[in-house]
């Protein structure tokens, strides 16, 4: 696509846990950041070759994408739901993240092609079989599904749900942190209705992925030895009452069900597997809009970057596809997941954050979190903060994928 005559300059406008605009160069190079780091970690034996990524537009979803692309040379078809741009608005980051991702794939022969809208849809999940038979070779051998939605259409009745973020049980009262002023405030989460959990585990829940492995193998396209993935947070006691115990832990216990029943079918039929990774908390989009969760990773993240083993979202992905996926060690917990939270969980790091909760407040933060780091982590996800980008430049915001560009 040539670039848009409509060029404007670009600042970040933040509103709560949003950023309602995007830059799309400083998206790229953000993108280029996290293709350098895979790159230099060298490439990955025995890793795969063909991979569709459901929610491969920003996150642990983006860095899933990067990762088998760069370090085995994999051919990969992305599936998500963002906004381009026009010649008057930027659009979302996701849209030009995957711009950046497919030209850099391009540029070293790697097929690399996107599709944007319903990925819940019956329609989506044809499209996406018939560019896997049609363009990849027929088959695809790993399976990444990392969507993260706050509503879902279901694809055979049209009913719509919608996910809540509360507790399963009484309210529950304790410390969070206002993004927007950097104050340390308290917070009260109510307890979910039955509806409301059972509308959280049909939007967050394995349902879908399920829909989607059953429809992959209906067509054929998997791959013997085929592998999927599913992520997951379960975090330490403070997070419970609104993560592991709440709504979306609820559904999470729906997606581990589910990889239970796909793993077991897919090992009887192309001697495959399926995992639920459990990973670090990091800033993203999903975790930001948590009530309790952005204070916490404040203070994580001081205590994890003074030990020198802090892990953004690709360091992540990299552990999991060199180290578990294809290196040979997948050291499973009791319940059968990878733990690549374990860094996070050690004692050492848990009883810091412990100690410094206890005592954080608007006064203290800067003394007892990293919410500098935080902050600019956030502003990173739009494209924003990154080295070697002309902010005071005028940039295009029609940047387009180039399969997707009209």
């Amino acid at each position: 696509m040539e670039p848009s005559s409509n060029t404007m300059i670009i600042q970040p406008k933040t509103r709560g846990f949003i950023c309602t605009t995007s830059h799309p160069d400083g998206c790229a190079a953000n993108v280029q950041e996290q293709i350098d780091y895979v790159k230099s970690k060298g490439p990955i034996e025995g890793g795969p070759k063909s991979v569709l990524v459901i929610g491969a537009s920003a996150g642990y979803g983006l860095a899933s994408r990067i990762v088998p692309a760069f370090a085995s040379g994999a051919n990969t078809l992305g599936l998500f739901f963002e906004k381009p741009g026009t010649e008057k608005k930027t659009g979302s980051a996701g849209w030009y993240n995957t711009a950046a991702f497919e030209k850099a794939a391009a540029a070293e022969g790697l097929f690399a092609k996107s599709l944007n809208g319903d990925a819940f849809s019956h329609e989506s999940k044809a499209q996406a079989i018939e560019i896997i038979k049609n363009e990849m070779g027929g088959k695809v051998d790993l399976v990444v599904y990392s969507l993260a939605s706050p509503r879902r259409t279901d694809p055979d009745t049209g009913e719509v749900y919608k996910s809540v973020l509360k507790t399963t049980g009484g309210d529950y009262t304790n410390k969070t942190l206002n993004t927007d002023k950097g104050l340390v405030q308290e917070v009260t989460i109510g307890a979910a209705t039955e509806e409301e959990i059972t509308n959280t585990v049909k939007v967050m829940g394995g349902d879908d992925w399920e829909l989607w492995m059953n429809a992959l193998e209906g067509a054929g396209v998997l791959a013997d030895g085929v592998k999927t993935v599913a992520y997951s947070y379960i975090g330490p006691e403070l997070t419970w009452p609104i993560y592991t115990d709440g709504t979306i832990g609820r559904a999470k216990k729906d997606v581990e069900a589910a990889c239970a029943r796909i793993d077991a079918a897919l090992r009887e039929t192309h001697s495959g597997a399926a995992f639920v990774s459990v990973n670090k908390a990091l800033v993203t989009q999903a975790s930001s809009a948590i009530p309790v969760v952005p204070l916490y990773i404040s203070i994580l993240y001081k205590e994890m970057k003074a030990k020198g083993n802090h892990e953004g979202c690709i360091e992540q992905m990299q552990r999991l596809f060199a180290d578990r996926l294809y290196g040979g060690d997948l050291a499973l917990d009791e319940a059968g997941r990878i733990r690549l939270d374990d860094w996070e969980m050690e004692p050492g790091i848990q009883a810091a954050v412990a100690e410094a909760w206890d005592r954080v407040s608007t006064e203290t933060i800067n003394e007892l979190t990293d919410f500098k780091g935080y902050q600019e982590e956030f502003l990173k996800l739009f494209g924003f903060g990154l080295e070697g980008v002309d902010y005071g430049a005028e940039a295009d915001p029609e940047t387009a994928p180039p399969s997707l560009a009209g």
